[in-house]
């Protein structure tokens, strides 16, 4: 059993809450250099969350990352609402994310999906994006 208090020198400590701080990831320059905290990081993680295939990687646990392989080629009458409830799925297993809301799906050319959303977190609103391939 894990307590959700604990007592430290006669101090109470509240252990659910767990931090956010975390490495950043400068995506331009391909590194990680330096740290993020706040709504950075929680951006940062929608970011690592929806390129992360579900059961694709052994060192990400059941539940991490978003299901896409299964919509390619498929219509996108069908993509759109099952890609709203994926990447709301994939999300809400962080605790700094309250709800995604506000999808919008534009078709692009040569049949790409491009879905855009807004991560309410703790921390304030961030606008996110997810692409997928589907048959035309």
């Amino acid at each position: 059993m894990i307590p959700s208090k604990g007592e430290f020198l006669n101090q109470e400590l509240d252990i659910r809450i767990q931090p956010s701080l975390t490495y950043r990831m400068e995506l331009e320059g391909n590194s990680v250099r330096g740290k993020v905290d706040g709504i950075e990081a929680v951006r940062q993680a929608i970011f690592k969350i929806l390129n992360t295939e579900r059961y694709q990687y052994i060192i990400y646990p059941w539940w991490y990352g978003i299901e896409t392989i299964d919509l390619y080629g498929e219509p996108v009458t069908w993509v759109c609402p099952e890609l709203e409830r994926r990447i709301t799925e994939a999300l809400s297993v962080d605790e700094r994310i309250i709800s995604v809301t506000d999808f919008k799906h534009d078709l692009e050319g040569k049949g790409v999906v491009h879905t855009t959303f807004t991560a309410h977190t703790i921390y304030g609103d961030i606008r996110g994006v997810k692409e997928v391939k589907i048959h035309v």
